[in-house]
């Protein structure tokens, strides 16, 4: 009589960190990680607490499940980056991989959230979702780069899933939100002029801070043709890029980033 096939296991795995002063140094507070998610505390000369994300499954597919819950404490500065680009693989019909990170930062706290890039592969199912939770007087800088397939080896996208949503609140109130949604051919639907003329990557860049307006006419100095920045709000500055690959939108972004963050970026972003 046949039988189902087994389902295969799916990859899990939660990490929750959280920072504290002490003196003049940010230091690690509270730590707990389980299943294929790991972090790692590289060496930094700074005053900030450096925290490297590593998913040990070498990747995402459909049914896997990652969750990061981070908090700033107060006056404390917590850098989080991961240390190799995300990759989201071809799934089988059912339910999607799944990307949660819900991070908080308390008064006088400061936040990077600094991934390297996600690669979507043809046949991907992601669903992911960044919510960012601000004290009053609190800094945060985030970036999300996304990329649409290995061009190198001539892949297009011409079916996948994706839903991604990114919140940042302020003392409970909706500060920003970005949400997309898609299903289908991403390669035509991009390769339309109106709406991303063919870029093979993009990223979102937000920095709420008292000097985000200081920072607007630099940042915009440094932008290609196909990115651009916006005061949302006088402290809260948006910049949306898109490239025509992972290498341009590197090359767009690590100034960028760099001036927003001191002139400093994770050491895993120079590999």
């Amino acid at each position: 009589m046949p039988t189902q096939a087994a389902t295969p296991p799916r990859a899990q795995g939660a990490i929750r960190l959280s920072a504290k002063r002490l003196g003049t140094s940010s230091v690690l507070d509270g730590f707990r990680q389980s299943g294929s998610f790991k972090c790692l505390f590289p060496r930094t000369d700074g005053d900030a607490l450096d925290a490297v994300l590593l998913n040990t499954a070498g990747g995402i597919t459909g049914g896997d499940n990652f969750r990061f819950t981070g908090h700033a404490g107060d006056d404390t500065t917590l850098t989080l980056t991961t240390q190799a680009c995300e990759r989201a693989y071809k799934a089988k019909p059912g339910p999607s991989g799944q990307i949660v990170n819900h991070l908080s930062v308390a008064p006088g706290a400061r936040l990077n959230w600094l991934p390297q890039e996600t690669i979507l592969f043809d046949g991907s199912a992601l669903e992911r979702r960044l919510q960012i939770d601000l004290a009053p007087k609190a800094t945060a800088l985030m970036v999300e780069p996304l990329v649409f397939g290995r061009m190198a080896m001539g892949e297009t996208l011409t079916d996948i899933r994706l839903r991604d949503r990114i919140e940042i609140l302020r003392d409970g109130t909706p500060l920003f939100l970005d949400a997309m949604q898609f299903t289908g051919d991403l390669h035509a639907h991009l390769s339309k002029p109106h709406i991303a003329g063919g870029a093979g990557a993009m990223a979102l860049v937000a920095f709420v801070s008292p000097t985000a307006e200081g920072q607007i006419d630099p940042i915009r100095s440094m932008l290609t043709d196909s990115a651009g920045a916006s005061l949302i709000q006088d402290d809260l500055l948006v910049i949306r890029v898109l490239a025509e690959n992972s290498f341009s939108l590197r090359r767009t972004l690590m100034p960028m980033l760099r001036r927003l963050n001191n002139d400093t970026l994770p050491r895993c972003w120079m590999i």
